[in-house]
């Protein structure tokens, strides 16, 4: 068995790190920036704290910011056309999963114009050619979307978010810093933090799960817990520590695969838009308890230990899946994120149809326990 790991060429962590975004620009001897984030980062000045950097050290660059909060294959065509207007040869990204995955889909496609209708990058796309080089700045504490070499891009016309799997769309720097994320809203900060901790649960329980992975997703799973509730009610400390658990849980999953939680939780995004977040952290309890039956069911104890249960080491298997249960769905309640599908304006006859599209989402293949559209269906009757 032979087990393969890719992470950035560089990373930097900590508050201020952006400052480095300048010299790596220079280093890599790129000329003119393609600058990607939205509209909301730019006019409330976090895209801003990255742009007084360029501007200091001399650095072309244009702006794109058409991208919606679930991008679209016009979004990413929009960027690519953008691209080469500019006469860019690097991209700097500057936002959550939305603008981490449009850059990723703008760097592959104008490196590999061959995928231009972007729809044919769906699954694991046979690009020969790496993304444009990508400097990436996280201003949410969930995604990953940074350090993995996944992007997620909705293709409206069929209403279907593609997942997208390729080693040469990982961004070459990772800028992971905290001072872009204390704008975060409380809700934004409660659904991508639990967005990160179902990264590191899945990560952990999927099929093609390892010893390397495993030890960076328990200890993503425990600062997770240590720190999302007090992140979620604006700490600083607590942010920049969720910052970097964010980024752990990105290099395992990125690595070994997800499974039905995202599975389930794509094609709610593609049919009402739901926040990726708020769709993950509202399945993750259901998911788990239907994914108990299988052979990563022992592992459920150590799930629990790391969101701090005391005393698993006495615990049956049993015991222990209902305790790592019970913790997630107890840090979900502490942060409001909803328990229900129909709070968040799922339709139940809409369930088969999600059922299928969740089924043939390329992440089921990861999921610890072989599944079907009718199993999964059951799990969706069960959390609407």
């Amino acid at each position: 068995m032979v087990n393969r790991f890719i992470l950035n060429e560089t990373s930097y962590f900590g508050a201020g790190a952006r400052e480095n975004v300048a010299a790596e620009i220079k280093n890599r001897g790129l000329t003119k920036i393609l600058f990607v984030s939205d509209k909301v980062l730019l006019d409330c000045g976090v895209a801003t704290k990255v742009t007084e950097c360029l501007d200091k050290a001399g650095i072309a660059y244009e702006v794109y910011s058409e991208i919606k909060a679930n991008p679209t294959v016009k979004n990413v065509q929009d960027g690519v056309k953008k691209f080469k207007e500019a006469g860019a040869d690097g991209i700097v990204a500057v936002g959550g999963g939305s603008v981490m995955d449009t850059s990723k889909g703008i760097g592959i496609i104008v490196a590999n114009p061959e995928f231009a209708d972007v729809v044919s990058l769906e699954g694991v796309a046979d690009t020969k050619n790496k993304s444009v080089p990508i400097i990436a700045l996280p201003t949410t504490s969930g995604t990953a979307a940074e350090v993995t070499i996944n992007y997620v891009i909705t293709d409206e016309v069929n209403k279907k978010k593609m997942v997208c799997v390729d080693p040469h769309d990982i961004p070459v720097v990772a800028v992971v810093d905290s001072e872009l994320m204390m704008g975060m809203p409380k809700g934004l900060c409660a659904s991508t933090g639990m967005d990160a901790l179902t990264h590191a649960i899945e990560g952990y329980i999927t099929k093609g799960a390892w010893e390397l992975s495993d030890m960076v997703e328990l200890r993503a799973i425990e600062l997770i817990h240590e720190s999302l509730y007090d992140s979620v009610n604006g700490d600083p400390k607590a942010r920049e520590t969720m910052a970097l658990a964010q980024y752990i849980a990105g290099m395992g999953f990125s690595n070994v695969g997800l499974g039905i939680v995202h599975s389930m939780a794509h094609p709610l995004g593609a049919f009402y838009d739901t926040p990726h977040g708020v769709a993950n952290a509202l399945l993750l309890p259901y998911v788990l308890e239907y994914n108990a039956e299988s052979a990563a069911k022992p592992k459920f104890k150590a799930i629990a230990k790391a969101m701090g249960v005391s005393e698993t080491e006495g615990m049956s298997d049993d015991e222990g899946v209902k305790a790592a249960i019970d913790a997630v769905r107890a840090l979900s309640l502490s942060i409001d994120i909803p328990q229900k599908l129909h709070e968040i304006g799922v339709k139940e006859e809409d369930l088969e149809a999600l059922s299928q599209a969740a089924y043939n989402d390329v992440c089921t293949g990861g999921n610890p326990r072989d599944t079907s559209p009718e199993e999964i269906l059951e799990i969706y009757k069960k959390a609407f």
